[in-house]
Formats: structure tokens, C-alpha cells, sequence
């Protein structure tokens, strides 16, 4: 019951980590998502005191043209994703262009975030979440949080097999000893008659 408990609660963790890194995998150009949902790990303070470095963000996809004034969008910029605020909207031949800037921040960003640039707007966050999953991916994270489960799962099995079978055992030889007891007096009772 409870290895069914806890597979049932990682089930979705899995199915989701499964398919971002398929689609990492897939598409190394694009930031994956899963079902439209983006997380994204902070690596810096300018978002303070809103968010906080080692938070982790998630935003969703969204339509440019809904983009407004005020709202925090994560955007692509070389290798590295940013979330920041969105201080002004131009418009240029058809194409939006937005000015950024990190509410820790003194100025605006230095270049304008174009419309291919935007990878979401930002949801929420979860606080520390970030420092966790960076944590999780190094070698000594990877022993505590996948091998260490592991290990305990196999020795509950095996523990739990080990119980029942000598439940069983133990009833396997009652049950002899009562099949012999009922033949002792069936035999009785033939020498009797």
C-alpha cells in the first residue's frame, strides 16, 4: 500500500521530468515545457524582494500581443533565460519590442527583448525550490535523493517478502501438523473398527 502511496505521488513528478528532458533532448534550441509551463531556476537578485535568488519560477507561454506594462516575462538572451519586468512596449515596423528591467535594478535592461525572445509570462514562484534542483543534480544530490530511495524501497521489498513468506511458512507447517493430526485419528479410527 504504501509503495502504491508514493508511486502514485511521484507518477506526475516523473511524467513531467521525463518529458522536459525528452524535449531538451529533442529541441536543444528551445527552452522545453510541459503543457505549456516553463520552469526556470533564478540565478541572480535583480528580482528582489519579489523574487529571490535560488527561487524557482515558473511561467506559461503567452501571446505577445497580451503582454502589457507591468507584467514579468522570462526571456531567452544567449544561453540564459531572464525574468524581469516590463517597463515599456515599442513597436517597430509590426514587431513589439519590450524594455526590461529587474526591480533591483538601477536601470533598464541593455538591449530590448523582441517578440521570438519571450519564453512565458511569470506565474509564480516557489522559494528556495531552485537551490534544491540545482542541489539534486549534483553527484552527492543524486546519491541522497535518487540512489538513497532506491536503496530503501529494494530493502522494504525485500523485508516485506522475507515477512510474508515466512507467514506463510508458519502456516504451510500448522497446516501439516494438522493434516497429520486428522490422519493419526483417522487411523485411530480404523483400528478401532
Amino acid at each position: 500500500m504504501i509503495g502504491i502511496i508514493i508511486c502514485v505521488l511521484l507518477l506526475p513528478l516523473l511524467i513531467i521530468n521525463t518529458t522536459l528532458i525528452v524535449k531538451s533532448i529533442v529541441y536543444p534550441d528551445e527552452v522545453p515545457s510541459f503543457l505549456g509551463y516553463k520552469p526556470f531556476i533564478v540565478l541572480s537578485g535583480s528580482m528582489e524582494p519579489e523574487i529571490y535568488s535560488g527561487d524557482l519560477v515558473l511561467v506559461r507561454e503567452a501571446v505577445t500581443g497580451d503582454l502589457k506594462v507591468g507584467d514579468v516575462i522570462s526571456y531567452r538572451e544567449g544561453q540564459s533565460v531572464i525574468t524581469h519586468r516590463i517597463l515599456e512596449i515599442t513597436e517597430e515596423q509590426g514587431t513589439r519590442k519590450f524594455i526590461t528591467k529587474g526591480d533591483h535594478n538601477n536601470v533598464s535592461d541593455r538591449n530590448p527583448v523582441t517578440e521570438d525572445q519571450v519564453e512565458g509570462r511569470y506565474l509564480f514562484h516557489l522559494s528556495k525550490l531552485g537551490n534544491f534542483a540545482i542541489f539534486m543534480q549534483t553527484p552527492i544530490g543524486m546519491v541522497i535523493f535518487i540512489a538513497c530511495p532506491l536503496v530503501l524501497f529494494i530493502l522494504y521489498d525485500i523485508m516485506r517478502r522475507s515477512y510474508f513468506d515466512r507467514k506463510k511458512n508458519k502456516k504451510t507447517v500448522e497446516l501439516e501438523a494438522e493434516l497429520a493430526k486428522m490422519r493419526q485419528q483417522l487411523a485411530e479410527k480404523q483400528e478401532k473398527e
